[in-house]
């Protein structure tokens, strides 16, 4: 499969500071890339030089062959950009933005209008399309970011955290969105701190901390690298808390990391049958009653911790 994006050895530097240290990695067309990693880790630099509206310290990337440091106007033709910060104005309708957003593209008449009621259709807001942006929640207007990237049929797109702060409605309707785009041919550079979506998204996987690329591939070569950890998952009543439960869980021995979910508590150990007994017995001495476990094999919150020591939301 041919490569449409090769980072080579992408450096930023801020005086002093190294926000990118030199990473390099390729995105398959027609595949979903996710750089995973937490807050401050150097994603977003990333995706600002590779969008070319920041200059690296050194290194280059070439996206279909045209360099970012070179040829900026010809990479801009092919890309979109959904970036972290809603770029909408609030007292206009989603149509209103994506009218300026179109011609911004160089966009107009009625190849415009079809456009924007197309990429509405895709994101789920063609029926709210006269509606203040204001009066939207954070989901929706997250979904309209989305459809300003795609108004000028980008081939590489690249989505900057594209869920934070959003529900668990409006999220879902996002990584589907994101699917869907695979389908239709569009590649994606899609950064998260959210292991879940990584692993549901991806074809391929880059972990980055510190602005340091320390691990790169798919899921199944990156979880091999983390054998001895398992990943125990209590599932609760509707009534229980799984918050509460969770900073209980932490502090055991065995445990090295636990995060809550909906009705549900995952924890990070290096020997699940050890650690299970005295789990159930510390929910049960709060009240909490777990339903059922699951065991799974390592997942990337898994791998994270084992590369680098620390949780991958702490």
């Amino acid at each position: 499969m041919p490569q449409f994006l090769e980072t080579q050895n992408l450096v930023k530097k801020y005086g002093d500071l190294t926000a990118v240290a030199g990473i390099s990695f390729e995105i398959a067309a027609g595949t979903i890339f996710s750089l995973l990693g937490p807050n401050g880790a150097g994603k977003t630099t990333t995706i600002a030089m590779l969008s070319t509206l920041l200059a690296p310290s050194s290194g280059d990337a070439f996206i279909d062959g045209h360099s970012i440091t070179r040829e900026p106007m010809a990479v801009r033709r092919l890309i979109g950009l959904v970036p972290q910060e809603i770029a909408l104005y609030e007292d206009l309708s989603a149509l209103e933005n994506l009218n300026f957003w179109g011609k911004m593209y160089g966009l107009s008449g009625r190849p415009l209008a079809a456009r924007i009621d197309e990429v509405l259709e895709q994101v789920g807001l063609r029926e709210r399309a006269k509606e203040r942006i204001k009066t939207f929640s954070g989901g929706m207007k997250r979904r309209v970011n989305i459809a300003a990237g795609l108004l000028h049929k980008p081939r590489l797109l690249f989505m900057d955290e594209p869920t934070v702060g959003i529900d668990p409605q409006s999220r879902r309707a996002i990584l589907d969105s994101v699917k869907q785009l695979k389908a239709e041919g569009i590649t994606i550079l899609y950064t998260t701190h959210y292991m879940e979506e990584a692993q549901e998204l991806s074809d391929l996987v880059g972990i980055i901390d510190h602005g340091q690329l320390i691990a790169l591939g798919t899921q199944k070569e990156l979880t091999t690298q983390v054998g001895g950890l398992d990943t125990l998952t209590l599932h609760l009543g509707e009534q229980d808390d799984p918050l509460f439960l969770a900073g209980l869980l932490k502090g055991l021995d065995g445990v090295l990391h636990c995060d809550a979910a909906d009705h549900a508590v995952a924890l990070i150990t290096p020997a699940a049958e050890e650690v299970l007994a005295a789990v159930i017995q510390e929910a049960s001495s709060h009240g909490i009653r777990v339903q059922s476990v699951d065991l799974r094999e390592p997942n990337l919150e898994a791998v994270f911790l084992q590369l680098t020591g620390r949780a991958l939301r702490d």
